[in-house]
């Protein structure tokens, strides 16, 4: 993670391989469902004078994504009945989720939410569950599908697709589509566009899985000391030996591997992102005191925003490979903090249509570097052995703590100001940018022993 990998060369041409752009798809297939289940779904809701009480529970759906991490050891060990023979175990649980997202998109489009608002939140449910599922298995694949070097890429593929697909076509098209042809139209047509997803998975190749003998002896070594039971049946002895394997085995080897340094990794993986969550909590209550118009928002958010974020995931994807994931992550966490300020500078002097958009087109730049290289980062946490299991983990604690604290944002807005704030959430990047220094500082002195 800390030499230099490749020449400029080919560090840019990385995104020409078949896999790195199939990741673009994948990713599509990611962000399409997320936001017909919340802000479209919600647009949808309140058109036909659904109580805004009832749309603010369907809030709760969003809680698979972040529980995601308890059925995924299944998904690591598990085979698709019928379909893993055929696909391999990463693009089974793609086309079996999938085909749950189509179905699930399906019956929303032929519900009516104003009579049957409890069937609507049964597909929802089923979409958001499938949704989470697939990421686990996306997760899984882009890790395990290409070496460590070539993560930055996957990951800036994989955040463009996204974009894409929950911006533009699953934000924008879909309401565009319900506008002149209704809702049903716009969700089937949003399920039709899930076949993007489904021909590229039919279109790549299943990952190799090579466990290590290491792993292999260390995860029996666990199991035999945890089943230590003759008394027991030996169908309830094999099921005891999978869910250790499976579930308890992804957290020892974890530790196995990083030793002391352990914690402090799961408590940088923890703040990382606590600066840009922090701030991205009350970024549009500050745009409408601001007085900035919902057009102006939206229009500067669509073009600056959105490109800003492609070109920072890209440029981030290409320098990983050219120089290594550890000093990318360190001008992430730079850029991401000193960007935040920008925003105390637009608060301090006040209302600016060009100044807005070079404060959103910074932060989203900075926000793409970062994130491609925070994913590519987590990914080479995790044990080939236990991908998805490990992915799921760090993915859902790396929002889990900012989540919580940015809770309180409005009560340090309405105490201190909005320039108060800012720099608040500015200074909350610190401790990750020093965190960087101590773990490559730590690899460094591995790589010197």
């Amino acid at each position: 993670m800390l030499r230099a990998y490749a020449s400029w060369r080919e560090a840019i041409t990385v995104y020409t391989r078949p896999r790195v752009i199939a990741m673009l798809f994948l990713g599509f297939a990611a962000g399409l469902p997320f936001p017909l289940v919340f802000a479209t779904l919600s647009l949808w809701l309140r058109s036909v004078d659904v109580e805004r009480t009832t749309i603010g529970f369907f809030a709760w759906i969003g809680i698979t994504y972040s529980i995601k991490f308890f059925w995924a050891p299944v998904m690591d060990r598990l085979p698709v009945p019928g379909i893993t023979t055929f696909f391999g175990l990463r693009r089974g649980w793609m086309l079996l989720a999938q085909a749950g997202i189509i179905v699930g998109l399906i019956g929303m489009s032929t519900t009516d939410p104003a009579s049957h608002i409890v069937t609507m939140a049964l597909f929802a449910l089923l979409v958001a569950f499938a949704s989470a599922t697939q990421d686990v298995a996306i997760d899984a694949y882009r890790i395990e599908a290409v070496k460590e070097e070539w993560q930055g890429a996957m990951a800036a593929m994989y955040q463009a697709g996204w974009k894409i697909a929950a911006a533009l076509v699953g934000g924008a098209a879909v309401l565009y589509i319900a506008k002149f042809s209704g809702w049903t139209a716009a969700y089937l047509a949003m399920a039709g566009a899930m076949l993007f997803g489904v021909v590229t998975v039919l279109l790549i190749d299943e990952p190799e899985r090579s466990i290590d003998r290491a792993t292999l002896s260390d995860e029996q070594r666990v199991i035999d000391y945890l089943s230590k039971s003759a008394h027991v049946p030996a169908t309830w002895r094999k099921i005891r030996a999978w869910f250790i394997g499976a579930v308890i085995c992804p957290f020892t080897d974890f530790f196995r591997r990083n030793a002391k340094q352990a914690v402090l990794i799961l408590l940088f993986v923890s703040i990382y992102r606590i600066s840009d969550i922090v701030l991205g909590n009350m970024a549009s209550a500050f745009y409408i005191d601001l007085d900035y118009g919902l057009d102006e928002i939206a229009n500067v958010a669509k073009v600056f925003g959105l490109a800003a974020t492609l070109l920072g995931a890209f440029t981030g994807g290409v320098l990983v490979v050219r120089f290594g994931i550890m000093r990318i992550l360190l001008l992430g966490a730079i850029l991401v903090a000193v960007t935040n300020l920008l925003f105390a500078q637009l608060a301090f002097s006040g209302k600016s249509l060009s100044g807005l958009a070079v404060v959103i087109s910074a932060d989203n730049f900075s926000a793409g570097v970062a994130g491609s290289a925070f994913i590519a980062y987590l990914s080479s946490l995790t044990n080939r052995a236990y991908t998805a299991t490990q992915y799921a983990l760090f993915s859902s604690l790396m929002t889990l703590g900012p989540k919580l604290i940015s809770g309180f944002s409005g009560i340090i807005v309405d105490a201190y100001g909005y320039v108060a704030f800012f720099i608040y959430a500015s200074a909350m990047g610190v401790p990750a940018i020093l965190l960087v220094l101590l773990i490559w500082r730590h690899h460094r002195v591995e790589k010197d022993n």
